[in-house]
């Protein structure tokens, strides 16, 4: 006795349709995933233009001569000026600043990276004692409001003679930025494999040699990464050199030296040469960030993706 297969049993049979109710609410589901991307884009766009759209226009304007700033701002220059540069850079005094916050956010910068990469392995990859209750207080420092503690800091910097020197703002940098480079990097640590470190250690690597030599290099996008944050926050900082470096104008910093520079604006009226100066003060950031751009967004999602 044969039995004959039925229809839906044959290779060549075509598939059963779906339901007319599950054929509704596919469409329904791409009808509303395609809203949903046409707004998200759409905002996106938004928000790039007014991001981007200041920027060129301060940008423009420091090609700009005062009288064309003026009567024609929203217009290209009709021919560059390049005297507002000059000015900014010589005589507003931009180029010493520019040097002071190089010399105080390299020494910052260097000194976040080396304790807090230091730090964060310790706390990612080895159970002690109270290991939670140290992470947990560098993430309390996190939300602590620096303008709470500008007075008492005032007052241990001059008693230990730092007020108006590099080191003093070095040391004040590097902990105001230690708590989110320590919670930044330590989740990352733990993202890394630990059979990489065990092998190191099997081979005879110390370890102080295990984390120099095979775990910072396999965590240079998360460093690259926080790094970034650090140096855009360090650069741009106000408050601090505003209150801890106030004596010697000679040891201003460059968002001092712009606050500087627009107050006087309103004697001179070089609002060229501002917004030169403005710009001078944002190309460190830009060409970071330019030359940086595909580490900064591998170390941001390589958490995600292990």
């Amino acid at each position: 006795m044969t039995v004959q297969a039925e229809p839906s049993d044959r290779p060549d049979a075509p598939a059963p349709a779906a339901p007319p109710e599950k054929r509704a609410r596919g469409a329904g589901g791409e009808r509303e995933g395609g809203v949903l991307n046409v707004f998200s884009h759409g905002v996106l766009v938004i928000w790039g233009l007014m991001v981007t759209l200041p920027l060129l226009w301060a940008v423009m304007s420091a090609f700009k001569t005062d009288k064309e700033i003026f009567s024609s701002p929203w217009s290209l220059p009709k021919s560059p000026d390049f005297g507002a540069w000059g000015r900014a850079w010589s005589q507003a005094h931009m180029s010493e600043y520019f040097l002071n916050s190089i010399v105080v956010v390299a020494g910052s910068l260097f000194g976040t990276m080396l304790l807090g990469a230091m730090a964060a392995y310790v706390l990612a990859r080895f159970d002690f004692p109270g290991n939670r209750f140290v992470y947990y207080l560098f993430v309390g420092g996190m939300s602590f409001p620096v303008i709470l503690a500008l007075v008492p800091l005032f007052f241990v910097m001059k008693n230990m003679a730092l007020l108006n020197t590099y080191h003093g703002l070095i040391l004040v940098y590097i902990a105001y930025s230690l708590p989110f480079t320590v919670f930044f990097l330590t989740g990352f640590f733990r993202t890394l494999p630990s059979s990489v470190a065990e092998a190191a250690l099997i081979d005879g690597a110390s370890h102080t040699r295990t984390f120099f030599q095979v775990m910072l290099p396999m965590a240079k996008p998360g460093l690259i990464s926080v790094g970034i944050f650090n140096f855009l926050g360090q650069w741009n900082q106000y408050l601090l050199p505003a209150v801890l470096n106030v004596g010697d104008d000679d040891k201003k910093l460059l968002p001092q030296g712009l606050v500087a520079l627009a107050a006087s604006q309103r004697y001179k009226g070089d609002w060229s040469g501002l917004f030169a100066g403005l710009v001078i003060a944002m190309l460190p950031v830009l060409a970071a960030y330019i030359v940086f751009q595909r580490q900064v967004q591998s170390g941001l999602t390589a958490g995600a993706l292990k």
